[in-house]
């Protein structure tokens, strides 16, 4: 995995689903913006459940699923270690839509999904985690990173 450096200049997005306040860097909020509409415009609902996480946050969460008594084995399959998560980089996005459990493999049976699929290079965001993907990750339909087109 490469180290994602936590970005600095960030910008408040729009709650997640559970209501927390979320922020991106102003370029991957603007996209995002731009997508959640072409998504809208086709029928299709698109939603945060997560973006920006800190280096803290993340070391965090992997203490609280060792805690839980998970192994680290398991945990680093699920959730990369602190200083490695796209997270970090006020990049990247993890997105969700109605009529389907946040975080699970079945979003990519939805038409949120697909539509992502065929859409969302457009708006510059990439899945980051597909089945078998060279970081040893669970494949994430659900986890998607805004890569700053070059003109």
């Amino acid at each position: 995995m490469p180290l994602c450096e936590e970005a600095a200049d960030l910008v408040d997005t729009e709650a997640d689903i559970y209501g927390r306040p979320q922020r991106l860097t102003k370029e991957a909020f603007h996209a995002w913006k731009g997508m959640k509409a072409g998504a809208a415009a086709d029928g299709v609902t698109l939603f945060l459940i997560s973006a920006f996480r800190g280096i803290d946050y993340q070391h965090d969460v992997i203490a609280r699923k060792l805690r839980g008594g998970r192994s680290i084995e398991e945990v680093l399959q699920v959730n990369c270690a602190p200083g490695y998560s796209e997270h970090h980089t006020g990049r990247a996005i993890d997105v969700g839509t109605t009529g389907c459990d946040a975080l699970v493999e079945a979003f990519e049976f939805t038409e949120a999904f697909r539509w992502l699929e065929s859409n969302g290079n457009e708006y510059s965001f990439f899945m980051s985690y597909p089945r078998k993907n060279q970081f040893g990750i669970k494949y994430e339909p659900w986890h998607w990173c805004f890569q700053k087109r070059e003109k």
